[in-house]
């Protein structure tokens, strides 16, 4: 039996899409989530129905998709749409044998329930751009940075007739291709680690490489030292694996470390999470002497930590990593290209202790079999042949001209900035609760990253990360300013 998408303006001609509107006192995103919802308990929507998808309920009521995905996920934190993979939204079978009375949520409440800007929010609002405008709260650069000519000759050079054959008709190489493996090794002998080829692992990207070290080292219950602020699909990701999450707050030298004592004292945490190097979202760096009192309680209590590089391409040179001053003994490193070139590419690694490289293998094994071999090599040979550096290297150049103007709008627009200013994002004290803010900038077709998401346990908070590639235009931070206003 197809599914039935149903659209709730066509079939009641009565209620139009202008019944949304920016005037009211209600967001668009509370509008949307409102209507759907109420057609939902009115049974106007049956269980099972499949609701519009994002772009075409987008197009249906002129709004921005990003919009519509935040009321999607109001209407999922309500209980009443569950998202399926690949296949769509839809209303929710157990919603039929409800009955009145039964500990549910009244309708009235229900209505009045928002969901805040997720990490899911901000990762469909990447595949769901909003009408060509940038994206304040997006994690990674616009396309048209990444744009580089030498890619298309990469993957030319390794999809050869012969190559192209012989790499399509069977599995790639378990541990990665050998030759990505190896180009890695030098890189990463060059910055000070060692690390051989044998002890290097590929993945589909660096969260995937993240997941195999924490399936590996841990079990349901363990518990885990993350960093706060810090990126919310981690804590999400742990939190679905079972993990007790511990977090530690992050200063601009590194982790307090009197809090990661006492977590070991009462805790016994098996793993410690860290984003060394322009952590996400303060652009904090590892200080050397933090690093060595982190490896030192890691030796002394008994955990490992696993170091995410993600934003290394973008980093200062000799910026300083636990992985290279401990030498992969308590270490695991992870990387990947997604943030400095060929996001869809999806080429991830991870670095590793020698006497944990079959057990992280087995774990990937399990996963996905092997990895994609072809691009992989195309990585290879944009690293072997300097094209990678020289990309980098243009990035950064961008990457500061578009930081100093970004903090002069900010500064302008009345934000001020917790930390100092550096790599891809800032983070920034609007004075006001960002996350209705956020609401309300939805409705203006610009997605912003609150600060509440990068908390292990959400509370109000007048902070906000900003991408500095997409918040240089005057146009963002004067609706910004005049919605600030409105909310103080």
């Amino acid at each position: 039996m197809l599914d039935a998408t149903f659209t709730p303006d066509a079939q009641e001609p009565g209620l139009q899409a202008s019944a949304l509107t920016r005037t009211s006192a209600r967001t668009l995103t509370e509008q949307l989530a409102e209507r759907f919802a109420s057609r939902i308990r009115d049974r106007l929507l049956p269980p099972g129905a499949r609701l519009p998808s994002v772009r075409q309920c987008a197009l249906q009521h002129d709004l921005n998709p990003s919009t519509v995905v935040a009321a999607y996920d109001q209407l999922i934190a309500q209980g009443l749409i569950e998202a399926r993979r690949n296949r769509g939204f839809f209303v929710r079978e157990r919603l039929s044998q409800a009955r009145p009375g039964e500990g549910s949520t009244s309708p009235t409440d229900a209505s009045r329930m928002t969901a805040p800007v997720s990490a899911a929010t901000l990762i469909r609002g990447m595949f769901h751009p909003s009408g060509g405008k940038p994206q304040p709260g997006m994690g990674v650069l616009p396309p048209q940075w990444l744009e580089s000519p030498f890619m298309a000759s990469a993957v030319r050079k390794v999809t050869s007739a012969g190559v192209l054959a012989d790499s399509s008709l069977r599995y790639g190489e378990p541990l990665g291709d050998a030759h990505l493996r190896r180009v890695l090794s030098q890189r990463l002998q060059d910055m000070g680690m060692p690390a051989d080829p044998s002890h290097i692992i590929t993945t589909v990207g660096a969260t995937h490489a993240l997941d195999i070290v924490s399936r590996t080292l841990l079990k349901p219950g363990d518990a885990v030292m993350v960093e706060e602020p810090g990126w919310a699909v981690e804590f999400a990701r742990l939190d679905a694996l079972g993990m007790r999450i511990l977090p530690v707050p992050r200063g601009a030298s590194g982790p307090d470390l009197a809090v990661m004592a006492r977590y070991c004292e009462a805790h016994s945490p098996r793993l410690f999470v860290s984003v060394s190097v322009l952590h996400n979202p303060t652009g904090y760096s590892l200080s050397p002497g933090a690093a060595h009192r982190v490896l030192q309680l890691a030796q002394q209590h008994d955990f490992h930590i696993v170091e995410d590089d993600t934003y290394g391409h973008i980093a200062p040179e000799h910026a300083t990593r636990m992985s290279v001053l401990d030498g992969l003994q308590r270490t695991f490193y992870v990387s990947g290209f997604a943030k400095i070139l060929a996001p869809n590419w999806r080429v991830g690694y991870l670095a590793s202790p020698p006497a944990w490289t079959e057990r992280l293998l087995d774990t990937k094994l399990l996963a996905t079999l092997t990895t994609p071999s072809l691009l992989e090599r195309a990585m290879a040979h944009c690293i072997e042949q300097g094209q990678l550096r020289r990309h980098a290297e243009r990035i950064r150049l961008r990457m500061d001209i578009a930081r100093e103007r970004s903090v002069k709008l900010a500064q302008a627009a009345g934000c001020r900035f917790v930390a100092e200013p550096a790599g891809l994002f800032g983070w920034v004290d609007t004075g006001v609760d960002t996350e209705p803010l956020a609401q309300r900038l939805l409705d203006e077709g610009y997605l912003i990253a609150p600060g509440a998401l990068f908390h292990a346990a959400r509370a109000p908070s007048t902070l906000m990360r900003i991408n500095f590639a997409t918040t240089q235009e005057a146009a963002f931070w004067r609706v910004f300013s005049r919605l600030r206003g409105s909310s103080a």
